[in-house]
């Protein structure tokens, strides 16, 4: 059986392990199939095993999961502080940060430089839900948004530094010169 197909309720199916059932529910995911000698059982829509000896149309316009997950990601993106996907330089990849201090009594400190990377861009990404929320905050008057709003673009400018470490231009801070 493919993934797609229209089985709706009242479908009559077989299943090796289950024999002959009807459909008594349908899911997202699952079948609730009603089975003479086996009662009830859930089975996962994409199974393969499952036979349809009678198919009854479904007459609901479903959402694919597929469909579910991109709603799901846009509404994590839009509301809540989940990153986007940002591509670290490949000349970085696999690369290590090492920070020597001016003292021969102190030990160097090395990091993955991909961990180093994640740092930054959780940083770019907590600004940015910082400045939609300053926005679209109804206790500040324009004034005041203005003034954060400066700040969070200094913030900007002073990590232009760390722009040489993303793959794509369109991912790099900047500051009030650009």
């Amino acid at each position: 059986m493919s993934e797609n197909e229209n089985i709706g309720v009242g479908s009559q199916v077989y299943h090796p392990s289950f024999g002959r059932g009807v459909v008594v529910e349908v899911s997202l995911g699952t079948f609730s199939i009603y089975f003479k000698n086996r009662g009830e059982k859930e089975v996962p829509r994409n199974d393969d095993r499952l036979e349809i000896r009678e198919l009854v149309a479904d007459t609901i316009d479903r959402l694919s999961l597929s469909e579910v997950e991109t709603a799901l990601e846009n509404v994590l993106r839009k509301w809540s502080d989940a990153t986007e996907i940002t591509d670290l330089g490949d000349k970085w990849k696999g690369g290590t940060l090492i920070m020597k201090p001016n003292s021969e009594n102190l030990k160097s400190k090395e990091l993955p430089i991909e961990s180093f990377f994640h740092k930054i861009v959780m940083t770019r990404d907590r600004l940015r839900v910082m400045e939609q929320k300053i926005n679209a905050s109804k206790n500040m008057d324009d004034e005041e948004k203005v003034a954060l709003q400066q700040y969070i673009t200094r913030i900007y400018g002073s990590l232009t530094t760390f722009n040489v470490l993303f793959a794509r231009k369109e991912d790099h801070f900047s500051g009030t010169g650009s």
